[in-house]
């Protein structure tokens, strides 16, 4: 019998009340639609395509939300990518509607969350911290685009003089208060949304990898015990998956990012974050912190490409996390985990079609969470019949690296240490 996996040691798999398990593929199947991983993007195609009464068969190689999904910051942040670079590739008229994506991404997320009854621990608040002059001309420009654009929530440029009442540190020179994103508890929301698309008929199997997909005009996937039949196939994997797929193997690569959780801090997190915002500073290699529901500070960095892991997260985090907060001395680390989400490499997410029936999405970049979800309903339109923004991603032009990540890696890992010197001044 296969070994069950297990979800990394992290705060978001402890604080699980409950985790309902999903059997391994041990026959051959056969469906309409084939998913192949269990993160949000395959859980949103699933949800969707079960709302709408097609078959659905889900393959998750570990557990639902085992990946970046279930591991990340949990800051739901609208924004499907830069809108600047998708207007230089496809004009004004296809940036709009970028734009627009991005904010409704947000939307779709709290609706699923509502419809559902999915306790993940939503709260609004966004604070995009500057640390230099230029992050602050910067962000002053992306609140005069929302603004022109006709951005529905609240958003406010917060000067020095106001900073502590959003974050109660020295180190940010000011930012945007963004109230129409958020932060959450992703492996909560996987695990609500595993629940309602199973409820709704899709069938969920876990601890099954994917090992070969033979495209056509069925499909075949064919796993260690057992085999999917199906019209269709969704590649939903991002950075874990693998060679799975030849076109996609170094279109997106895998980049490392790093968590720690403190101790329960009292009234102290309320100082830290009066308003409970989550925050993210605006560097290369970037901070992002935010509470949690019993008063512990998630602080997650270290961003890197190199595929070395940290030997210890905690000690490599705690300099960052007492730089913006000298208050923690001392105070007691007690969650550390990381993993690995997917960088594109002109920062567009991939959402595309292949010959054969194969469908995917990747390469979110660090703004999965409400991304993701939103390429799920895109991929899942698609299926249905209504490619218009499926078209509009495939004419975005992705490259591939020679080598793969294995030239891709070092050559961006050594971009990044040019970027993080560029952070220091």
């Amino acid at each position: 019998m296969r070994e069950t996996a297990r979800h990394v040691a992290s705060y978001y798999a402890a604080s699980l009340v409950e985790t309902p398990s999903y059997p391994a593929l041990d026959v051959d199947i056969d469906t309409d639609v084939c998913v192949v991983g269990g993160g949000f993007t395959g859980l949103s195609v699933a949800l969707e395509l079960a709302q709408r009464g097609v078959g659905v068969v889900l393959l998750e190689a570990q557990r639902i939300g085992w990946g970046a999904s279930g591991r990340n910051g949990g800051q739901l942040i609208q924004g499907m990518a830069e809108v600047a670079r998708f207007e230089r590739y496809l004009g004004a008229d296809a940036a709009q509607r970028l734009w627009q994506l991005g904010v409704d991404c947000v939307a779709l997320v709290r609706e699923r969350i509502a419809r559902y009854g999915i306790d993940c621990e939503l709260r609004m608040g966004v604070f995009e911290a500057a640390t230099k002059p230029r992050h602050l001309d910067a962000l002053q420009a992306y609140l005069d685009d929302g603004q022109r654009r006709g951005y529905p929530h609240a958003m406010a440029f917060i000067g020095r003089d106001r900073v502590r009442e959003v974050v109660n540190s020295d180190r940010y020179l000011g930012g945007v208060l963004d109230w129409g994103s958020g932060h959450l508890n992703p492996l909560k929301l996987c695990v609500g949304e595993a629940r309602a698309a199973a409820a709704l008929g899709a069938k969920l199997f876990e601890n099954t990898p994917a090992l070969r997909i033979r495209p056509g005009s069925r499909v075949e996937v064919h796993t260690a015990t057992g085999r999917v039949n199906a019209a269709q196939v969704v590649l939903a994997g991002n950075a874990y998956l693998g060679r799975l797929n030849r076109y996609l193997q170094g279109r997106v690569l895998p980049a490392g990012s790093y968590i720690v959780a403190t101790e329960p801090l009292g009234r102290l997190a309320e100082e830290l974050l009066p308003q409970n915002t989550a925050v993210c500073d605006q560097n290369v290699a970037l901070d992002y912190f935010r509470l949690t529901p019993d008063r512990r500070l998630l602080f997650g960095g270290l961003c890197n490409y190199s595929g070395r892991e940290p030997r210890d997260i905690a000690a490599s985090l705690r300099p960052g996390m007492e730089r913006v907060f000298p208050q923690l001395r001392g105070k007691h680390i007690d969650y550390q985990w990381g993993g690995h989400l997917g960088i594109s490499l002109n920062r567009v997410p991939q959402i595309g079609r292949r010959p054969g029936n194969v469908y995917y999405a990747q390469g979110y970049s660090g703004h999965g969470l409400g991304t993701s979800h939103m390429a799920g309903k895109i991929l899942a339109d698609a299926i249905c019949g209504d490619t218009q923004i499926i078209e509009l991603f495939e004419k975005v032009p992705h490259w591939k690296l020679p080598g793969g990540r294995w030239f891709a890696s070092p050559a961006l890992a050594l971009g990044m240490n040019y970027f993080r010197f560029r952070d220091w001044f």
